[in-house]
């Protein structure tokens, strides 16, 4: 009997090594990625005015403080890893659960992935090309390189992975600030493009431009979730996540405000729409010959925000299999470093095939639309646990308004390019959801083929010398 009581200290789990400082980190090394040194010019090419488009970004990072307190709380009533996915299959059930993760591991996560390994390249190999585009076949296997390294990386060691982080976090808030000082230096001096002068004309006032806008914008703030897909790695959760939420979000929306305004001091709208990277024009101008600082910045925040999505995107691929939503082997983790390296080698494998056609702008619109359609259902979730069993224990508490009023955004986001102007790609959209429906009956419900994959899941068992595992509660 002694030795059954003693046996669940024994189970293989995963190391909870994120803190305050890796939590924040975290949540702001993810969000502040290539988006606010590629995006601008698109949210600005969209709204069609400066002053509309300073408004589009306070008015998104509104609403991922908002959407974050949601989550925060979410995250101390349901203590697991896996984010959208988890809270889903605990207040929505296993079908919409399995959507959203056949969903997230298939197309959103991989394609997050892809679009800022080809930024990284991108802006990695500028510095090369002064006078033309870089070759799309070595952006393509620059950007597949970038990807099996931090594989390696996130696969070797929690420690390190958060590290990296932490580490790239700092060198690209670096360079923001230095982007913001260029502007108020220049704005001191009254050497502007004076784009601020009239700041509302040209503005766009229809619901797609608004909605692909907002889209655009909020490429740039994707991340504000991150912590909620590692709650289990979360040293006290209950405390750690919240704060940390609250310390990273605020400051990375007066960064974005205030190097937006940096950029419209320095340039012109149309400088800024007609730019391939509207930080990289922003140091030919302000920093001559040093311009390159900003192409290699930008291809600095790209691989850090990459390092961040890997960690956090595995555990999402981890914790559906653990649940017995994708095959087993990938519920599993290293026996001695503690990480879920199936899971990972999972994503990176899909991320590698969909780099093949892999378009920017096309992954940023098919990301941001699938993503909140997952986000809105999320905060449906959290709005029955408010109402239906407000008894659960919370550590921190929000106003029934303001989950409203993000699904309601969140709604928004989903419906406003559809209705004001259909196209046929969101009809695709929305028939790939429904088909992993196709997936789920036979192989989820009825559980048929039960030991299809077993000689195949114990023979990478031992290959990659990996093991069941527990929830870390």
């Amino acid at each position: 009997m002694a030795k059954e009581k003693d046996r669940p200290s024994d189970e293989l789990k995963l190391k909870t090594e994120v803190g305050l400082l890796g939590g924040v980190c975290l949540i702001a090394g993810v969000m502040v990625g290539s988006g606010i040194f590629m995006s601008p010019q698109y949210v600005l090419l969209y709204i069609g005015s400066p002053g509309a488009s300073l408004l589009i970004w306070a008015a998104s990072g509104l609403l991922a403080m908002l959407a974050s307190l949601c989550y925060a709380e979410l995250g101390t009533v349901i203590r697991e890893s896996g984010g959208e996915y988890i809270y889903i299959l605990r207040t929505s059930g296993n079908v919409m659960a399995f959507i959203c993760a056949f969903t997230s591991n298939i197309v959103l996560r991989p394609a997050s992935m892809i679009a800022g390994a080809l930024i990284f390249a991108q802006n990695a190999l500028a510095p090369f090309y002064d006078d033309c585009l870089p070759p799309n076949g070595a952006v393509k296997c620059l950007a597949a390189l970038v990807i099996m390294v931090l594989t390696v990386v996130n696969c070797l060691n929690v420690r390190s992975s958060i590290k990296v982080t932490v580490l790239f976090t700092a060198m690209k808030v670096l360079a923001l600030i230095i982007i913001m000082i260029g502007g108020v230096v220049l704005l001191i001096q009254g050497d502007t493009s004076n784009s601020l002068q009239n700041p509302f004309d040209g503005t766009k006032l229809s619901i797609r431009p608004i909605g692909i806008a907002f889209y655009q914008c909020l490429w740039s703030y994707d991340g504000w979730n991150t912590l909620n897909h590692v709650t289990e790695e979360i040293n006290h959760p209950e405390v750690n996540l919240p704060r940390a939420l609250m310390i990273a979000i605020p400051m990375v929306t007066i960064l974005y405000l205030l190097v937006n305004v940096s950029y419209l001091v320095v340039m012109t709208p149309s400088e800024m729409i007609s730019s391939s990277a509207v930080a990289v024009t922003w140091g030919n101008k302000v920093l001559g010959g040093w311009g390159w600082v900003m192409s290699v910045a930008a291809a600095f925040s790209a691989f850090g925000s990459l390092n961040g999505s890997f960690f956090s995107g595995g555990r999402v691929c981890y914790v559906a299999a653990r649940e017995g939503h994708m095959p087993d082997i990938l519920a599993m983790a290293h026996m001695h470093r503690r990480t879920p390296s199936p899971a990972l080698i999972f994503n990176t494998i899909i991320s590698l095939i969909v780099l093949i056609p892999g378009d920017f702008q096309g992954i940023i619109n098919f990301f941001s639309f699938t993503a909140w359609f997952f986000y809105g259902m999320t905060l449906s979730g959290l709005l029955y646990l408010k109402i239906k069993k407000p008894e659960l224990p919370r550590a921190i508490t929000v106003p029934i308004i303001i989950p409203i009023l993000v699904l309601l955004a969140a709604v928004f986001l989903v419906l406003a390019p559809i209705i004001d102007d259909p196209q046929i790609e969101y009809l695709y959209v929305i028939l790939f959801i429904l088909s992993s429906s196709v997936v789920y009956i036979p192989f989820i419900h009825f559980k048929l083929f039960p030991g299809l994959l077993n000689k195949l899941t114990v023979f990478l068992q031992l290959f990659l010398e990996v093991a069941p595992t527990a929830k870390n509660l």
